[in-house]
């Protein structure tokens, strides 16, 4: 009796272990209303941001951001970015006005999605997820979540760590990448 049981509890195990969720399995809407599977990021490295356009890192992190897009996407590396209206209520304009902005400002050619909530009991399901993941929930606007290619969440940091801070971990990551794929030809 005991290996039948074994082996039912091996399979319910192995059966949640394949229904286990990463980043790439969700969906959401982008800034102008369209429902976009993250899976397509699937195989290239992700930094998930939680913008505003009125905070006092807007300006440092917006130009950071783009930045890394140029030098490092869209191949091999996304910046995703969430605009969140929940600190300082900095993030105030709707979907459209926060998309003409940004791109207005600061040139941005990375993905914009839809505003949501990234704490609380209404937080967005990607966020719920970010957070158990990494251990640590945003409590300002400009937490970053560095997502591998297989949609792991492989570090975070608030807004007072610079872009320029993580670049080099990042360039490492887009590395690889790279590598990987030569080797594989």
């Amino acid at each position: 009796m005991l290996p039948a049981a074994l082996t039912v509890l091996l399979t319910l195990f192995s059966f949640s272990e394949s229904k286990q969720k990463d980043f790439y399995t969700f969906k959401v809407v982008n800034s102008r209303g369209k429902l976009v599977s993250l899976e397509k990021y699937r195989g290239s490295v992700s930094l998930v941001v939680n913008v505003a356009s009125e905070c006092g890192f807007t300006e440092e992190h917006y130009k950071d951001l783009q930045q890394l897009q140029r030098d490092y996407g869209p191949y091999h590396f996304n910046v995703l970015a969430f605009p969140c209206n929940q600190f300082g209520q900095q993030e105030p304009g709707s979907d459209k006005e926060i998309d003409s902005f940004v791109r207005r400002a600061y040139g941005v050619s990375f993905p914009l999605f839809s505003k949501i909530a990234v704490v609380g009991p209404g937080a967005n399901n990607v966020y719920k997820y970010l957070v158990e993941s990494s251990g640590k929930e945003p409590d300002w606007n400009f937490w970053k979540y560095l997502i591998d290619v297989s949609g792991k969440v492989v570090d975070a940091w608030g807004p007072k760590v610079s872009v320029k801070e993580i670049r080099t971990k990042i360039a490492d990551m887009v590395r690889q990448i790279i590598l990987k794929k030569k080797e594989e030809l």
